[in-house]
């Protein structure tokens, strides 16, 4: 089984932002399901892009359509209500990302409030788009936050030692967007993976919009090259579904 810590739904039927001047093509529950079954896909995060800004009628229909075992990553702006945030966590929305690298979300001012404000209320944890050359600026408030992702490994090699420090003390990484990375994946997993064996989360990055190479099933027959079958299994699956919390109210 797998959970798919990463995966993004464009159903034409909601409303996108152009985002530098880019719109995502049609990627709905139906073209992701086709593709994420076959791999053995049970589970996963659905995560709003920058293109979506602060829609959530898109991502409470696709969590519907997709059923027990999903839950989402939002972006809300800083006004929004404690009422509104519950309606959303009985959607099963367990996450707020800040889109660092892309924009439409809240910006990074936002950050150390609001990351308190949603694990305070409801558990939620917060997901960074951002490229990890710009993590050792960040450490210290990173640090301060209650619980973090990173998105793509980091994207760059010349920020993998911030990464993995920031992994040794507890920050969480999605193992995605293998294509977008700049370095040689196998080593960088195994790096981290032995900092900490509950920090690597695999996603699929589905449908991989601007990615330079899209997702691969061979992706993850690299993790367990990489990590060995009882390690990738954790990546696969069990350190995700601990993270989302998911089957638990």
């Amino acid at each position: 089984m797998l959970f798919d810590a990463h995966c993004h739904i464009i159903d034409p039927r909601f409303p996108l932002v152009p985002n530098q001047g880019y719109l995502p093509p049609a990627f709905d529950v139906g073209a992701y399901l086709a593709q994420a079954t076959p791999l053995g896909v049970t589970g996963g995060a659905v995560v709003s892009g920058s293109f979506q800004a602060f829609d959530q009628a898109y991502l409470i229909d696709a969590l519907k359509r997709l059923g027990k075992g999903f839950v989402g990553v939002t972006q809300v702006e800083a006004t929004v209500t404690d009422q509104a945030l519950a309606d959303l966590h009985t959607h099963g929305i367990r996450a707020l990302r800040f889109n660092l690298r892309r924009g439409g979300s809240e910006p990074l001012g936002q950050l150390e409030r609001m990351a308190q404000r949603v694990h305070a209320l409801f558990g939620w944890h917060v997901e960074l788009y951002v490229d990890s050359r710009d993590l050792a600026g960040l450490t210290p408030r990173l640090l301060r936050l209650p619980a973090v992702s990173i998105d793509h490994l980091g994207l760059s090699g010349e920020g993998l030692p911030a990464l993995q420090r920031l992994v040794e003390q507890g920050v969480r990484v999605k193992a995605c967007g293998f294509g977008r990375v700049d370095f040689a994946v196998g080593p960088a997993l195994q790096q981290l993976d032995a900092a900490n064996p509950h920090a690597l989360m695999f996603g699929s990055d589905l449908p991989s919009t601007r990615a330079p190479r899209p997702f691969q099933a061979a992706d993850i027959t690299l993790i367990k090259d990489a990590l060995g079958e009882a390690r990738a299994q954790a990546v696969l699956w069990r350190n995700a579904q601990a993270f989302y919390r998911c089957g638990h109210p």
